[in-house]
């Protein structure tokens, strides 16, 4: 199958390397010419322009889609859309907002466009052990590509889900998202607990390890938990500043909006925000009430 891949970052390039192997004709177009000659070098036919690209690939198209979401997502999908032609299928792989990849879905259905929005996880380790995907948007156009997704997939008839109509791939991968910050902040608490207790001299590398075979919290997170206290068993070389990409906010102002509690999830999101300030300000006024109306001792600013 013929296959445009727009976007070659770690993930895309992965990707687009992934549908080389199993068989598929993959042509790719990123803004970094660098990454365009990376992919060709691993047999990728390369473009040296979005037009470039649709001009390759013969009727009916295959395009997928793999930039940050936002800004860049936006103009990338608004300018194939006005490239491509009817029958064609332009996909967004990337983290957007459902809402947004139903507007766009509206939006290439004018034109005849099918708009495909597929939550991708995975991460760095795809390119090896698959994708895990879900697609939103017309069931024919799934069925159409099929061969794609069970490429891209960890097999052929499972790791892929029609998941349902335009906005679903990308919903549920936000709440995927929004899960994954609950349990990476259950982890990293449950450690930190571990290494509060002092007397007990506790092996967090040998404590992962354990838990990873049979255990009830055993997963792909504490694999790579495990691994990374092997490689610095204290974590020295890292700080306590965790970003957030978008997702776990959309998740908590989901349960606002359909008022479905989220209680780990919202304060997973808000442990990310407070590992982001330094002395903040919150905490400075705790301080200063107990000093006003107890006297209690507080530690000054240098």
């Amino acid at each position: 199958m013929q296959i445009g891949m727009v976007g070659l970052g770690r993930m895309g390039g992965n990707m687009a390397e992934r549908l080389l192997r199993g068989g598929h004709h993959v042509t790719v177009f990123d803004a970094s010419a660098s990454a365009v000659v990376a992919s060709a070098a691993k047999g990728a036919e390369a473009a040296a322009s979005l037009e470039d690209v649709v001009k390759r690939l013969k009727a009916p198209r295959t395009f997928w889609v793999m930039v940050p979401a936002g800004e860049v997502t936006e103009n990338t999908v608004a300018a194939l859309t006005g490239l491509l032609s009817k029958g064609d299928t332009l996909i967004d792989g990337g983290n957007s907002n459902y809402k947004e990849s139903q507007r766009r879905a509206l939006t290439a259905a004018a034109v005849g466009v099918d708009f495909l929005d597929v939550g991708t996880s995975g991460g760095i380790w795809g390119l090896e052990n698959g994708y895990c995907l879900t697609v939103g948007g017309s069931k024919a156009a799934f069925e159409r590509n099929l061969p794609v997704f069970q490429t891209l997939a960890p097999g052929d008839n499972h790791g892929f889900l029609y998941a349902g109509p335009s906005g679903a791939g990308h919903y549920v991968k936000m709440v995927h998202n929004g899960i994954e910050y609950g349990m990476m902040q259950a982890f990293a608490e449950g450690f930190e607990l571990l290494a509060a207790k002092k007397e007990l001299n506790l092996d967090l590398a040998a404590v992962a390890e354990n838990w990873r075979y049979s255990s009830v919290v055993r997963s792909w997170l504490l694999d790579l938990t495990a691994a990374a206290l092997k490689e610095d068993a204290g974590l020295e070389s890292l700080t306590s500043y965790v970003d957030d990409s978008g997702e776990g906010r959309w998740t908590v102002q989901e349960s606002v909006d359909l008022a479905v509690p989220a209680p780990v999830i919202t304060a997973a999101l808000q442990a990310r925000f407070r590992s982001r300030q330094e002395n903040p300000l919150g905490g400075r006024v705790l301080a200063a009430m107990r000093q006003k109306f107890g006297g209690h001792a507080v530690k000054k600013a240098l």
